[in-house]
């Protein structure tokens, strides 16, 4: 059956209304800015993103419908292609650019300039958005009916059911405000802890504790009760098998990388100088594991990319719904970008280096791209692929003479822009189904697209600094998960001094939670973290159960499912945008000022974090009017 053929747009090819214009563009950039900056603080916490195109598409048609009274299904699509730009941008540069911060407080290189990470999430996000567009014409439409691109196909139904609107909108700001005022009374007056945890006497090594964030809860529902649950699995082998293991066997004894006797550290020390190796080697191993079981998948997926932009498309441009940007202009941007890579004295890299970032580059675009067709952006092992070409990289540096401390630098930047073309790519696909189901001008989208990775390029470089300044990369506030672990395995391949064993330990208990079918990212990522924020997380994740096992029939269910979903993506982008202004008066040296003489106990906190669980059930079963 020849799908394309059949479907018909929802705007139709010849009608022509607004939609790349001066509000949807202003709009979409706000958005690009303000979901890069609330991703990136997220995913610097807990170690995953969330998408950011829903959300967007929604607030998108709560101002251009409510407040301007303007009704342009379109235009609502370009602002949340634009906007979800700087969300997959920022999943990308987290990854790997917070490595340069570590190196710099260690005094083994200076700290990365803005121009630095501007260039690489530049690059990075254009080349990603290049090497999608002659995917298009075969995922897009060819494919319509096989692949379902679950985000893209999600957001156009939200945009078709653009009349509902109003009371959606409403739904993700208020997520958003209370997640804001919730995160300043807790973080910015110290009204309440925001993490609260008990270190048992009798069981050295072992503490429980939870994090009360408003993020976590979002992050937990949006993920479910699985996934959620595989992460605090994760958390309890490293806070309760692990480190009381490490702790009981230890002793008096000073084992490396630990300066200290084991017996004198706490449960936070002991997380911080061991377990952390083990996570590291979890997560790679998890990250190697899915991109090994997605191989032949990718194998396929290459193939059909290159057989696609080997046919000829008869009348690709001469309707609106099928033009993309022209391939000689997409051939030129990625020649420049090549080159400036090579010359750029920031980037050391040599022409081999710029070689493989087109290489892998293409190469991954194209697995990105199909990968979010079949299992969506969620799932896209991007950290798996950044650490096969980071591997790779830094072995080719190596190899090639680039070695020490310009070797490392290399890697990590080859690494971080593969991360973000990846990261992009992905985006693009879901962006552009979506605009494929509503009746969108391809050209524009791309062109918009482009546009949300200049604007969060340029703001990404600040956001990184402030939350270095603020609480620093590597910490209990900002553990910054895939990053740490991006830094030792370049340090390990280039300097062969990592803590072998300790990772090598990870790798295996990878490799038993895949034998015994349990997904090993989440799980992975729960070992690396501390307890607490996965406690935080399956919060979340219990609400969602609850909410999907109360009786009603499918639509009540789903129903319930989306006003959940959407007020979570309030909360994660309040407390995201929230955490950046704290950061911010954390630089300037006035967070003390605002902090008040007294805090309320422990039980406070969890009382508090009750009621928003509860508050967050009560909007997901309220009955539409």
């Amino acid at each position: 059956m020849d799908n394309k053929n059949d479907f018909k747009p929802y705007i139709p090819a010849d009608k022509i209304v607004p939609e790349f214009t001066v509000t949807s563009v202003l709009i979409g950039c706000i958005l690009a800015v303000v979901f890069g900056a609330a991703n990136a603080y997220l995913g610097l916490l807990v170690g995953m993103t969330v998408s950011a195109s829903i959300p967007a598409a929604v607030i998108s048609m709560g101002i251009i419908r409510i407040i301007l009274r303007r009704d342009s299904i379109l235009e609502n699509n370009m602002v949340q292609t634009i906007g979800s730009a700087g969300e997959s941008l920022a999943a990308g540069a987290i990854f790997t650019l917070p490595a340069l911060f570590l190196w710099a407080e260690e005094g083994k290189i200076e700290f990365p300039s803005i121009l630095t990470i501007f260039l690489i999430a530049l690059f990075g996000g254009i080349l990603g958005v290049c090497f999608m567009v002659p995917l298009r014409q075969a995922l897009i439409v060819e494919e319509h009916g096989t692949l379902p691109f679950p985000e893209g196909t999600a957001c156009a139904e939200v945009l078709l059911a653009g009349e509902e609107g109003g009371s959606k909108a409403g739904s993700v700001f208020k997520g958003l405000g209370i997640a804001a005022v919730y995160k300043f009374i807790a973080d910015g007056l110290g009204f309440f802890p925001s993490e609260i945890g008990y270190a048992f006497k009798g069981f050295a090594g072992s503490q429980i504790g939870i994090q009360v964030l408003p993020s976590l809860a979002g992050v937990g529902f949006i993920c479910g009760p699985k996934i959620s649950s595989y992460m605090l699995a994760g958390g309890t082998l490293s806070w309760f098998v692990l480190m009381p293991a490490i702790a009981l066997f230890g002793g008096d004894a000073v084992i490396f990388p630990g300066e200290v006797p084991i017996s004198s550290m706490a449960p936070a020390d002991l997380w911080g100088t061991y377990v952390k190796y083990i996570g590291a080697g979890a997560v790679a191993a998890g990250g190697l594991i899915s991109l090994i079981k997605t191989f032949p998948l990718i194998i396929r997926t290459f193939k059909q990319a290159m057989q696609s932009m080997s046919k000829k498309h008869g009348n690709t441009n001469t309707i609106r719904t099928q033009q993309d940007l022209p391939m000689p202009l997409l051939l030129g941007m990625m020649l420049v970008i090549v080159i400036l890579i090579w010359l750029i004295p920031t980037f050391p890299v040599n022409p081999i280096g710029a070689l493989i970032i087109v290489i892998f580059g293409f190469f991954f675009a194209s697995v990105s791209s199909r990968m979010v067709g079949l299992i969506g952006s969620s799932n896209n092992p991007v950290s798996g692929m950044a650490i096969a070409t980071l591997i790779i990289a830094t072995l080719i540096l190596k190899a090639s003479g680039t070695d020490g401390t310009t070797g490392m630098v290399g890697a990590i930047a080859i690494g971080g822009i593969i991360c973000i073309v990846a990261a992009i790519a992905g985006d693009t696909s879901q962006d552009l189904k979506t605009g494929f189901i509503v009746g969108a001008t391809p050209k524009k989208q791309q062109i918009g697209e482009m546009l949300g990775v200049v604007v969060s390029a340029a703001a990404i470089g600040f956001v990184l600094y402030l939350l270095n300044e603020a609480w620093g990369y590597g910490t209990e506030k900002i553990p910054a998960a895939q990053a740490t672990m991006m830094k030792m395995l370049v340090e390990g391949i280039m300097n062969a001094d990592l803590p072998w064993a300790l990772i090598l330990i990870g790798v295996f208990v990878a490799v038993v939670a895949e034998i015994l079918k349990i997904p090993v990212m989440p799980f992975a990522v729960g070992m690396y973290l501390p307890f607490s924020l996965s406690a935080g997380i399956m919060a979340g994740g219990a609400v969602r159960f609850i909410v999907e096992k109360i009786k009603g029939t499918d639509a009540e269910k789903k129903e319930r499912g989306d006003r959940g979903v959407l007020f979570t993506s309030g909360l994660i982008a309040g407390e995201g945008i929230m955490g950046i202004i704290l950061a911010i008066l954390a630089v300037a040296g006035v967070d003390s000022a605002i902090k008040l003489d007294f805090s309320l106990p422990q039980i406070g906190s969890l009382i508090i974090f009750i009621v928003l669980l509860f508050y967050l059930y009560k909007v997901c079963m309220k009955k539409e009017k």
